[in-house]
């Protein structure tokens, strides 16, 4: 680990004020990520913003009925508030779902939207990552890219979104709302907060240099039968290969969104209106465009049959409800 300098920011302001005049400083809170890329020299900030004293960390309603979490919430307590099991259990299940329970009691809700990719050759600095080293090359392409994207990558990378929770936020709509360096507020529909590669990899979300994510709120609820399914190697502590977060009305309509596959948590509206005809309706249009290599095309189906266990899931719960 390269040495850094350190500081308390005791406010939001003063939070983004540090971060402006340190060039290149990062914001730090449970650190369960940026941690472990600064001992592997992946991050080397000079400077580090400790933001855990903000008063960031309350769940409290919105004037619009729903829930406004602060950026500090740990994922522990944000899975187990009685009102997100109630009302947005999808949350609450994808949250479980995720990493370990010591791993949830230091992670924080702004953190775990800015994870950054597992794909191994980000991590391996002897191989060259566009993401990591912008130019480089991506060593996935050609590589071992088992568990990797299908769709939304690029001829420059072709790594995959992470985090289970940002896949139950991006279904309930979620606003990021963040402080800029300037001090001014900014609200970020969450469809729009992380970005696709590209050309530019390296730039995975559209938070500005020194912007402070502060919150994350939610609508009002959705009802219907919320469930998540996560597929992956092994019964815990493990990445998805492919997961499905939904939201099924009594009437068979709802929405989804599909984690594991893309840059970014991946959802299609147009291939809601599908979901009444059956899964492989609605695989088929979330899929649209994808291109997987030849280690990782196992997804398309596993996309189509997750949803369907979820369809089915749904159907059974909606008839003993």
């Amino acid at each position: 680990m390269k040495p850094f300098t350190f500081e308390r920011a005791p406010s939001p302001a003063a939070a983004v004020a540090a971060a402006a005049r340190q060039p290149g400083a990062r914001f730090i809170a449970g650190g369960t990520n940026l941690l472990d890329l600064m001992k592997l020299q992946i991050e080397t900030p000079a400077h580090l913003i400790d933001v855990n004293g903000l008063g960031l960390d309350r769940i409290e309603p919105t004037t619009e009925g729903g829930l406004r979490i602060g950026a500090l919430v740990r994922n522990t307590d944000l899975a187990a508030d009685p009102r997100v099991r109630r009302d947005y259990g999808v949350l609450s299940r994808a949250l479980l779902a995720g990493a370990s329970g010591q791993l949830r009691n230091r992670a924080t809700t702004s953190g775990n939207l800015l994870q950054r990719t597992r794909c191994p050759y980000f991590y391996d600095t002897d191989q060259p990552c566009n993401k990591r080293r912008p130019g480089s090359g991506c060593s996935a392409i050609g590589g071992m890219s088992r568990s990797l994207a299908v769709i939304g990558v690029s001829d420059a990378c072709i790594a995959q979104h992470p985090s289970d929770m940002a896949v139950a936020m991006r279904l309930l709509d979620a606003t990021v709302e963040t402080s800029r360096a300037n001090g001014a507020p900014r609200r970020i529909p969450i469809a729009d907060f992380h970005r696709l590669p590209g050309d530019t990899p390296h730039i995975e979300t559209v938070l500005e240099p020194g912007e402070l994510i502060t919150a994350v709120t939610l609508p009002r609820p959705l009802g219907g039968t919320q469930l998540y399914h996560k597929v992956r190697d092994r019964a815990s502590y493990a990445f998805a290969l492919v997961s499905v977060a939904a939201v099924i009305q009594r009437d068979g309509s709802g929405r989804f969104a599909v984690g594991g596959i893309a840059p970014k948590p991946w959802r299609v509206e147009a291939a809601e209106a599908a979901l009444r005809q059956g899964a492989a309706s609605a695989a088929r249009l979330v899929l649209a465009g994808a291109r997987p290599t030849a280690d990782n095309a196992f997804k398309l189906p596993l996309v189509e049959r997750t949803l369907a266990a979820v369809l089915a899931q749904a159907s059974t719960s909606g008839r003993t409800a």
